[in-house]
């Protein structure tokens, strides 16, 4: 995992993320203990929490859902993934 929730790798972002599944809304909440806390609608079964969490980093950085690769972690709620060129940056990834 990562020193710190985010990291820049060349033009690809590194990030470390909490995910709550089942939540009433999809969102980029914040901080949360060195990774970047994102809360799904999606339930934690079969899969589909990984493939909302997916769609919904694709759609907040502005990329096809193909850019966007859980590195690790896909059997918890501790993730690490990238995202290949994003074109877009919520606040918290400034470079």
């Amino acid at each position: 995992m990562l020193k710190e929730y985010y990291a820049w790798d060349g033009a690809n972002l590194r990030l470390n993320i909490f995910l709550q599944p089942g939540a009433s809304r999809n969102a980029l909440i914040g901080v949360h203990n060195q990774a970047v806390k994102v809360s799904l609608t999606s339930p934690p079964v079969a899969g589909e929490a990984n493939k909302q969490l997916v769609q919904f980093l694709a759609t907040l950085f502005k990329v096809k859902k193909s850019a966007v690769k859980i590195l690790s972690g896909e059997h918890s709620r501790h993730k690490h993934v990238i995202v290949y060129k994003p074109s877009q940056f919520p606040e918290i990834f400034s470079k």
